[in-house]
């Protein structure tokens, strides 16, 4: 017997599953084997999804499990569909009926699986969405599509709007993650939009795979030339090679090629501040909605769009058809902290930073800390905590308790402790703080005040003048030139995690004719080792390069030697610059857990690490 969810069609001997490890045959049938368990269920907005030509604006509820039928290398949600354990205390079981209530009680125009792939959860997904649209409520997931006919077959007509990650046009990103033949998402995604469900298609942006991208999107054309197609500016972390990202401008110079050939409708994601996340008309390149960067994967709406007495959403010049499904509601919902979406991985990414960083080698021991946060419910402490040194050093403190592992916790806080001193001390009582200004990605996305970046400033000498902003966003917001001309940052730094070379942030700021004195003297910075100033303990590195740039006079550094220093020590060897990618918890794209393997002829089937 094979699987009859997946495409991948894994064999299933009797009691067995297949390399999903979610489906084990019981005598003639397939059954789900962690069915009604979630591990996220919150409210969210449409474009978290996201979905962005599909009821802009609209609540929708998020329900996330565990689990995929692919293993994707780097896929930036695998803490969910990889290390979380399926029999893990943290999921809560919730009956179909309770799931549709909740949503109801919050208001959400609809249900959405996102997150972790609804091929994991089939039957879950399937009787939670029957239910939902047997209330009126609007149903709609993320998925890879590797269904087979027979599991797609109860979804048409039951799914309103689906956003399809696909792997590849041609078989080797498909090969790539487990799958493989690339011709069955295509045929479902045409039979998805034949059935009348709303889809948009997602695929990464790398360096390497953009003729597959161009034959995707002719393929696509062919089916709806409106189609939505969101290029996910590829982050690399967990093994990814760094080496494949592009460039934010290389990534809209590519959307404005597919654009002008193939498909209108095609936005970036991944790349904040960047205006490409815009509904723009095709015809007369009127601005018709305006949106902004909200996390990874994600974007939030900015105002709504002019729609006609019919609820049509056309362009406010031409009145060309903006092929948008649904009316277009004001901005309702802006999630918290790491609330919905993929926020939410990176909080777990976090704690594990903190714990890998203290000598946790083996994954169970990292899903215990997680376990205990999700639990006592504090993903809101983490994420007020995580950005002060004192809130994070007491969280490695905790964490360390929590583990048992209070010696090597203390460890670590003293030697971030002595890292940071000299810095610290060397611009004690400074007559001067230049004013400094801290961007993600493109000049004009603010990172909000509160944030670790900036508190790192000001230990580092610097006056943050984002911390006069009212920057009310998921890491911050998109602000005017007027409104940075007026602040005249003496200096600018640019995050190390979606990040942007200084030259091609110079280039922005003339092309926006951005007069300040950090553009005029060119005291634009980005750290060299990346995700070095938030998320990962390493914060500590970009303090140092921090302070070593906003008083050269008092304090100089190597951050490229501190880095080797940081991980000899944390991790007992240095890695090189060229393996460090986004990830915040794992060091090096070459790092691995310990895994347990089974020793041979062991009694009762010990287990050994290796």
């Amino acid at each position: 017997m094979h699987c009859p969810v997946c495409a991948r069609g894994c064999a299933l001997a009797p009691g067995q599953s297949g390399a999903c490890g979610r489906y084990a045959r019981q005598g003639d049938t397939v059954v789900e084997r962690y069915p009604d368990r979630y591990l996220i269920t919150a409210p969210i907005s449409v474009e978290t999804i996201p979905l962005l030509h599909f009821h802009p604006g609209a609540p929708f509820f998020q329900i996330s499990t565990i689990g995929c039928n692919f293993d994707c290398p780097g896929c930036i949600a695998t803490v969910t569909a990889r290390e979380m354990p399926p029999d893990s205390p943290a999921l809560r079981h919730l009956a179909p009926e309770a799931v549709v209530d909740m949503a109801e009680a919050q208001g959400c125009r609809g249900i959405a699986f996102l997150m972790n792939d609804p091929l994991a959860s089939y039957y879950t997904f399937l009787n939670v969405a029957r239910l939902a649209k047997a209330r009126g409520l609007l149903v709609a997931c993320a998925t890879n599509a590797y269904f087979t006919e027979a599991s797609l077959a109860p979804l048409l007509g039951l799914l309103d709007a689906v956003n399809i990650g696909v792997k590849g046009a041609g078989p080797d990103g498909i090969r790539a993650c487990g799958g493989g033949d690339p011709r069955v998402v295509v045929r479902n995604i045409r039979a998805l939009a034949a059935a009348g469900t709303h889809v948009e298609v997602a695929c990464m942006d790398r360096l390497d795979n953009r003729d597959d991208t161009r034959l995707l999107a002719r393929l696509l054309a062919e089916i709806s030339p409106d189609m939505a197609l969101q290029l996910m500016r590829y982050v690399p972390i967990e093994a990814a090679d760094p080496a494949l990202e592009p460039a934010i401008a290389d990534t809209e110079a590519f959307a404005r090629e597919l654009r002008q050939g193939s498909l209108p409708f095609t936005y970036v994601f991944n790349a904040p501040g960047s205006r490409d996340l815009d509904t723009v008309c095709p015809d007369c390149g009127e601005r018709i909605v305006a949106r902004d960067f909200y996390g990874p994967m994600g974007a939030r709406l900015l105002s709504p769009a002019p729609q006609t007495a019919h609820g049509d959403v056309r362009c406010g010049r031409c009145g060309r058809d903006a092929a948008i499904t649904g009316p277009v509601s004001p901005p309702q919902l802006r999630e918290g902290a790491f609330q919905g979406g993929y926020p939410f991985t990176r909080g777990l990414e976090i704690v594990e930073a903190m714990c890998l960083a203290m000598g946790v080698d083996e994954q169970a021991e990292v899903v215990l800390a997680w376990e205990h946060l999700l639990g006592q419910g504090m993903l809101t402490r983490l994420h007020h905590d995580i950005q002060t040194i004192d809130g994070y050093l007491g969280l490695i403190r905790h964490f360390g308790e929590v583990l048992g592992r209070r010696s090597q916790a203390e460890r670590l806080v003293d030697y971030l402790t002595a890292l940071m001193e000299p810095a610290r001390q060397a611009v004690a009582g400074v007559s001067r703080r230049p004013r400094t200004y801290y961007a993600m990605g493109k000049p004009l996305f603010a990172i909000m005040g509160s944030r670790l970046e900036n508190h790192l400033v000001g230990v580092a000498g610097g006056e943050s003048v984002n911390a006069s902003l009212d920057l009310r966003g998921r890491p911050g917001r998109s602000i005017d030139v007027e409104t940075l001309a007026r602040l005249d940052p003496e200096v600018i730094f640019i995050s190390a995690f979606l990040s942007n070379a200084p030259e091609a942030f110079l280039a922005d700021c003339r092309a926006l004719r951005l007069d300040v004195a950090a553009v005029r003297t060119g005291r634009v910075y980005t750290s060299p080792v990346p995700a070095s100033d938030f998320g990962a303990p390493k914060w500590v590195l970009g303090l140092r390069y921090l302070a070593s740039k906003l008083h050269p006079d008092r304090f100089t550094c190597d951050i490229e030697a501190d880095a080797a220093a940081y991980h000899a020590f944390v991790f007992g060897q240095a890695y090189p610059l060229a393996t460090i990618n986004r990830s915040f918890a794992k060091p090096s794209r070459l790092w691995r857990f310990r895994q347990a393997v089974a020793t041979p002829g062991s009694a009762g089937g010990e287990a050994r690490f290796s």
